[in-house]
């Protein structure tokens, strides 16, 4: 039987909340519900951000409460702090899991949440916490972990530091972010290779620089089989300029599929999400696959 990849898709909340354009919540809801039913089993709908931070999410809540979402998938949703979580809370019915973040550089946590990293461990301890309790799933997000805009190279151990603080607190998955795609697929090999933490390990990569899926092979070949991407290649990293483009789901899916790995994914549903999105914004988006087509079509 072929190997099964997890794919957790995020363009409903790391897509939207940097796009330029604020999506409507009729549409929102529409095209949430789209992706909920192309076999996707993880979907990470929106965040619980002040609305004045994060403006094109500030229906998230309407959302979260009208989406019509299938039992069988796993709702996610982003809390910055213990706030963000009271406010969740509010609408714990409506998801599963939870995501905390933080930066694997100084200086870009402070221009992203305007803490130091240990401010921000020691919050996000007392979020999972909390999370815990109520019974949520908790999933870690390492940003930059893979280079920093700003102070270059990321130490590993640094990085790997935070991951086990996060697993200390208790989540149950750790996140790798390239968030303003600096990573090479040398560099991820080496990374990941004889990684194991206890969790489930995520690599989540940007295709700034082209590498994505490069990126996404290299993880593989050191055992990762679970990754995030966003439908159309949204959205991308609000910090710094510039720093745009998550790989695109349905080019991660197709690929997965013609290597042979099984991902549940229905690659046509996902692409009509796609192209929805991409009438709604009213602009070609980035994603490959939306462009030329699966290869199963050229081979007709």
């Amino acid at each position: 039987m072929a190997e099964h990849v997890r794919i957790r898709e995020v363009g409903p909340r790391d897509g939207f909340q940097n796009e330029p354009e604020i999506i409507s919540t009729d549409d929102k809801v529409r095209l949430v519900e789209m992706l909920a039913r192309t076999g996707l089993r993880r979907l990470e709908v929106t965040s619980f951000v002040r609305a004045d931070v994060i403006p094109q999410l500030a229906d998230g809540v309407e959302v979260l409460r009208r989406a019509q979402i299938p039992d069988d998938v796993a709702v996610t949703v982003l809390v910055p702090n213990e706030r963000g979580l009271d406010n969740a809370l509010e609408l714990r019915e409506q998801f599963e899991e939870v995501n905390v973040f933080l930066s694997a550089s100084e200086t870009h946590n402070q221009k992203n949440v305007n803490r130091s990293i240990e401010e921000s461990l020691s919050g996000l301890e007392r979020v999972v916490s909390r999370a815990r309790e109520e019974g949520l799933r908790c999933e870690g997000v390492i940003s930059v972990a893979f280079g920093c805009p700003y102070e270059g190279e990321v130490p590993r151990e640094r990085v790997l530091e935070i991951a086990r603080r996060l697993v200390a607190a208790g989540c149950e998955e750790i996140a790798f972010g390239d968030t303003t795609g600096m990573a090479n697929p040398v560099q991820v090999e080496r990374f990941f290779d004889g990684l194991d933490l206890g969790v489930e390990l995520t690599a989540h990569f940007h295709n700034t620089r082209g590498q994505g899926l490069a990126n996404v092979v290299a993880a593989l070949t050191s055992g990762i089989r679970s990754f995030e991407s966003s439908f159309g290649e949204l959205g991308g990293c609000p910090v710094p300029p510039g720093a745009t483009g998550n790989i695109a789901t349905e080019d991660v899916v197709s690929m997965l599929h013609e290597m042979d790995y099984e991902t549940g994914v229905d690659l046509e549903r996902l692409l009509e999400a796609a192209r929805a999105a991409q009438d709604v914004l009213g602009r070609p988006l980035g994603s490959h696959v939306l462009t030329a087509g699966p290869v199963e079509w050229q081979r007709g």
